[in-house]
């Protein structure tokens, strides 16, 4: 077999795999997010520590994103929607997924594309009509993937990918969200 190179060390992958096997607790993580309003609807929000393997960690940089509205939404337009950071998470999530599975199964990549869509009536967040719910009524991801591999091997790496992928799953099952002011 060819050695293939997508850059995913899956042997780290399925080494941590066989130590988190024998300590659950290493593998409890905390993500952190911490945000600023800005002006109007404008806000900034800054990763860069997390808890995980039973101690603080960082980030090799600090990250800042930009949130705001569209001009059509009488906003500065400083940054994309916090609904569209939704759609980053789950495609960015579902690559990284089909990058380390093809590199698993060893299917070289040599190119992988994705479009998200999330269709949302903003009837719901405006106040207009009660019964229109506040986030997308729905989110399709299309995949256009050139891999040596045949069409059922790429739709079985999609399919693996969404499986384990943590934010397919925050956004298809319920999750307990507390907000509080402290």
């Amino acid at each position: 077999m060819t050695a293939v190179a997508n850059g995913v060390n899956v042997q780290a992958l399925l080494d941590a795999r066989e130590v988190l096997k024998g300590a659950p607790e290493a593998a409890q993580f905390t993500w952190r997010a911490s945000s600023s309003w800005r002006n109007g609807v404008h806000s900034t929000t800054t990763i860069q520590n997390f808890f995980g393997l039973g101690e603080e960690q960082s980030h090799k940089a600090e990250t800042v994103f930009d949130a705001d509205h569209p001009a059509v939404f009488a906003a500065e337009d400083n940054g994309i929607t916090p609904i569209e950071y939704l759609l980053v998470g789950l495609t960015s999530c579902l690559t990284a997924g089909v990058a380390s599975v093809a590199q698993n199964r060893g299917i070289q990549l040599r190119s992988v594309e994705s479009t998200v869509e999330g269709h949302h009536d903003i009837r719901g967040i405006l106040g207009v009509d009660s019964d229109v719910r506040n986030g997308f009524n729905d989110i399709k991801v299309s995949f256009k993937i050139d891999a040596d591999a045949s069409k059922e091997e790429i739709e079985a790496l999609v399919a693996q990918s969404q499986k384990r992928s943590a934010v397919f799953d925050a956004l298809t099952n319920p999750t307990d969200v507390t907000v509080e002011v402290v």
